[in-house]
Formats: structure tokens, C-alpha cells, sequence
């Protein structure tokens, strides 16, 4: 998974990482944000925040960025500012293609 990101944020405690931000982006149009993550013990300390923000000043000026949230971080991503899409799909791994559209 992070061999093929081509973005990551990062912070660390005293060497100890304690949160990520991992990305797939072609730094113009759209940015990916496969996954931020936060340990447990250091979330309420704006590190999700933080790192949004450095992927966001590493971003051209008119990239934006999009992700899939997880259940329990739903509520999360509109106190950063993140606008809901109604116009997203996903395709699961596995799922056959229907044979005529």
C-alpha cells in the first residue's frame, strides 16, 4: 500500500508514528485520500487535521481532494470542511460487470 502512494503525511511522537495520511494524486485535478488514521490515544489533538493540511499545501492550488470515509469517521470529515457527494460509486473487488448496459 505505500509503495504505490505517491503522497504521505506523517506524525510521529518521539519516532513512534502516530498518525498517516496516505494518497494517490496527480497533483492538479484530484487527490485520493485512501486513508488518514490517527492512533487511538493521540485523536483530539488536531493531528488529523494537521495532516489534511499537509496534503492539502503539497496539492497544486486547484486540486481537490476526495475519500471514501469510513463508518465511524462519517461525522468527522464535515468538521474539516468536507462537502458529501451524492455522485460517488464503488465497484467491490470480486463483483462481476453485467454483460450489457
Amino acid at each position: 500500500m505505500l509503495a504505490h502512494s505517491n503522497l504521505m503525511a506523517a506524525c510521529r511522537d518521539n519516532g513512534l508514528l502516530v498518525g498517516l495520511a496516505r494518497c494517490v494524486t496527480d497533483f492538479h485535478y484530484c487527490c485520493y485520500l485512501s486513508d488518514l488514521a490517527v492512533d487511538a490515544a493521540y485523536q483530539r489533538r488536531g493531528i488529523g487535521r494537521r495532516l489534511v493540511e499537509l496534503v492539502r499545501q503539497a496539492l497544486g492550488p486547484r486540486c481537490q481532494i476526495v475519500l471514501l470515509a469510513a463508518p465511524a469517521a462519517v461525522e468527522y470529515y464535515p468538521r474539516l470542511g468536507f462537502e458529501h457527494h451524492d455522485q460517488a460509486w464503488i465497484l467491490p473487488p470480486g463483483k462481476a460487470l453485467p454483460n450489457s448496459v
